[in-house]
């Protein structure tokens, strides 16, 4: 659904433009806002990328994320683009508090902000909104948003090419969760096409490990697991010593809670980490098992159907039993 396309004319000048996605980016945050990136700076505007925080060393290889600005790092200068920005582009997240620090800068920025982005329930932020909740992933709206709604179907250079197909590789699980239609395949082909390396990309993502990280998982496996076959359901419960014993870097943990739910019969799974000021969650789940639900009315979260996260300020035994208590409301959708 594209809202407030009567300010796509912006686009036809030269524009200070900002892309911005949530905190902790994942492979669709930032593949989606370097291709997008990579786009607008073809077409002459002056661009920049500010995150609110470090990206995994798994991503450190994507076209442009040499001038990623980290917030963190050059606030001064972040703070003067955005407050200069005649449009921020806002990727990846329905609510400007999933941008972290930035969210007070983000909410009183004179620019217009747009809004791409396949999650539920947006914010009503946005001047435009190019919104879906059935995309596989935002780098498949940001696709379209170049060859459908700008009509510029030639731009797709290969850098462009390169990120977006991380981006959707990346939010599909390599192609096999359900959101992965043959519209995606189709998408996917173009992206071929236009110079996307599809098995670099997979090597440099899947491929690339730390011995830290491998490590980390074997002990999770060995460790932190715990199956609930009443309710087939397994847990991981990572600590915050299991965290620093490991030198646990920002996306070490990524893709932990699927290895949950690959165990046989199992619908549901959870991760729950130890982050200090909070206990982080993620949930997966198969079938019409709602995570969103489960995140959004037990955990300050949301996100898709089969996959959400949230949070808790409780500690991670009581957060970990929360959950439990919670499986007997879901035991005929788990069970069936």
């Amino acid at each position: 659904m594209l809202t407030g396309e009567n300010n796509l004319h912006l686009l036809a000048q030269p524009k200070n433009i900002v892309i911005t996605t949530h905190h902790k980016p994942d492979g669709d945050a930032l593949g989606s806002s370097l291709g997008l990136y990579h786009w607008l700076k073809a077409n002459g505007h002056q661009v920049e990328v500010i995150l609110s925080s470090d990206f995994p060393d798994f991503l450190d290889w994507m076209p442009g994320r040499e001038d990623v600005i980290i917030f963190p790092n050059e606030t001064e200068r972040a703070e003067q683009l955005l407050a200069q920005a005649d449009i921020i582009f806002c990727l990846d997240y329905s609510a400007l508090s999933r941008t972290n620090i930035l969210e007070p800068i983000l909410r009183t920025a004179p620019g217009q902000k747009w809004m791409i982005d396949h999650h539920l329930d947006p914010e009503d932020f946005a001047t435009l909104r190019y919104w879906d909740a059935n995309a596989a992933a935002t780098a498949q709206l940001v696709y379209s948003f170049i060859t459908d709604i700008c009509r510029d179907a030639t731009a797709i250079t290969a850098e462009v090419a390169t990120c977006l197909y991380a981006g959707i590789m990346t939010d599909t699980g390599s192609f096999r969760f359900r959101s992965t239609t043959a519209a995606v395949h189709l998408i996917i082909s173009k992206l071929i096409e236009a110079g996307a390396r599809n098995w670099e990309i997979h090597e440099q993502i899947y491929n690339s490990s730390t011995e830290n990280r491998l490590k980390f998982l074997g002990y999770c496996l060995l460790n932190c697991l715990e199956v609930i076959p009443a309710y087939n359901t397994a847990v991981f419960s990572v600590t915050k010593e299991d965290l620093e014993k490991f030198q646990v870097t920002t996306g070490d943990t990524e893709g932990l809670v699927n290895y949950a739910l690959s165990v046989k019969g199992i619908r549901l799974a959870a991760l729950f980490i130890d982050r200090t000021e909070l206990i982080k969650l993620s949930l997966r789940s198969t079938g019409e098992i709602p995570c969103n639900e489960i995140c959004k009315k037990h955990f300050n979260g949301g996100g898709h159907l089969n996959a959400s996260g949230g949070s808790s300020t409780e500690s991670l035994s009581e957060t970990v039993n929360k959950f439990k208590s919670i499986l007997p409301t879901y035991k005929e959708i788990l069970t069936t």
